[in-house]
């Protein structure tokens, strides 16, 4: 502003009043910003910048987020699948059953999951998932990642290891993914696990955990499974006859079963090592059933209680019920009772030898018994402490296959 226009604002306030000056500074102060403003006629390349004010900066409107770099441990779990993945197979079974109110065949369908082990099509799953298809109209359908549908039929399964072998109707045309199979022995606790399969038929599942324990027992349809592998990779109804698969893309076990209240996933699931595995896989596609060795006994377990009703010498040990004849048992001249009693809700035949040891071992249950002339070999002797009447004795008996 200049000085004559000072004056004349001090003029004008003494001699018109206050009103008037403010009009007339409002006037003088835009009609200056106006004077001091850039005309139209200049351009912004004649101005210079105030460094004081901050110029704005051009606006990218491509926005890039910068996303992490995948880790390791995603790599291998990328590469399991992609490498695994094709050998999985979904497995449909269909079971016709009599509707006796309309007369006709109604199908009723399962569904389980499945790996292929060999190239000419076996294909390693659980004796559940495939039970349906073994009666006399059954069905049985394998269905590859890419899409593809096959018939199957079943080769071989054991009930006492819920284990199954099924293969291809037809010899493959082209050559078949086929998953490697790992040494279960060498699993620790910790170890990574990935299982792949088809939870509730959605096909291609995998889900991540690790091995939560080893040499778990548990109970599956009336059947006691032994060494079972627990893990808290996600395991669903589907995901049985499975692979689960360690960091090396290996199958390390078969996804059998689920701990569950609620009838869903909840961080507890069983495999069967692929070590049981395999030799049951063996034994059905050579001989079509496995091979085991037996004894041929039908045994009761003896308590205080039972003990003191019959008067018994022990207190504690195995009641022989029944010799099967021809058995090694019967060879060995154990006896079987002779005349039953009643025993609380049970029949019992009394009279027999009582087992108390297996080779030196204290037997007390006849799933505990069972379990050690499973662990030995068809030819194996085994050592039994027995007491006929009150007479304690020692038999030795050769072990012979279960025919």
């Amino acid at each position: 502003m200049s000085i004559k226009k000072l004056f004349l604002l001090i003029f004008l306030s003494a001699v018109m009043g206050g009103t008037v000056a403010v009009v007339g500074l409002n006037y003088l102060i835009f009609t200056n910003i106006a004077n001091d403003s850039p005309s139209a006629n200049q351009t912004a390349a004649n101005l210079e910048p105030d460094s004081t004010i901050p110029t704005a900066q051009p606006v990218d409107n491509n926005i890039r987020l910068e996303y992490p770099q995948v880790d390791t441990e995603e790599k291998i779990v990328q590469s399991i699948y992609q490498d695994v993945s094709p050998a999985v197979v979904h497995i449909t079974t269909v079971r016709y059953a009599y509707n006796f109110w309309r007369g006709d065949l109604i199908p009723q369908k399962g569904t389980g999951s499945g790996v292929v082990v060999d190239s000419k099509g076996y294909i390693l799953t659980n004796f559940h998932v495939i039970r349906n298809a073994l009666t006399s109209r059954g069905e049985l359908y394998v269905t590859f990642s890419n899409g593809e549908s096959e018939e199957a039929t079943v080769v071989g399964y054991d009930e006492i290891s819920d284990m199954a072998v099924i293969k291809l109707k037809e010899e493959p045309h082209e050559s078949l993914p086929v998953a490697s199979l790992g040494d279960s022995d060498k699993l620790k606790v910790g170890s990574r696990a990935v299982a792949i399969g088809n939870p509730f038929g959605l096909s291609g599942t995998c889900t991540v955990g690790f091995i939560s324990a080893l040499n778990r027992t548990i109970k599956i349809n009336n059947q006691e499974l032994e060494g079972m592998i627990q893990t808290d990779a996600t395991i669903n109804p589907g995901n049985s006859g499975g692979p689960l698969i360690n960091s090396y893309g290996e199958v390390i076990g078969i996804n059998s079963a689920i701990f569950s209240q609620s009838g869903g996933s909840e961080g507890i699931g069983f495999a069967i090592p692929i070590n049981i595995a395999r030799q049951v896989m063996n034994d059905l596609i050579q001989y079509g059933k496995v091979r085991r060795p037996y004894l041929g006994v039908e045994t009761f377990p003896v308590v205080s209680t039972l003990a003191s009703y019959l008067n018994l010498p022990v207190t504690e040990g195995l009641l022989i019920q029944r010799v099967e004849p021809g058995s090694p048992a019967y060879k060995a001249g154990l006896k079987g009772g002779d005349s039953a009693v009643a025993f609380r809700q049970f029949r019992i035949f009394i009279g027999g030898d009582i087992i108390v040891a297996v080779n030196g071992e204290k037997i007390t249950t006849p799933m505990e018994f069972q379990k050690i002339i499973r662990k030995m070999e068809i030819g194996d002797k085994v050592t039994l402490a027995i007491y006929r009447g009150d007479k304690k004795m020692k038999v030795e008996i050769e072990l012979e296959l279960q025919e």
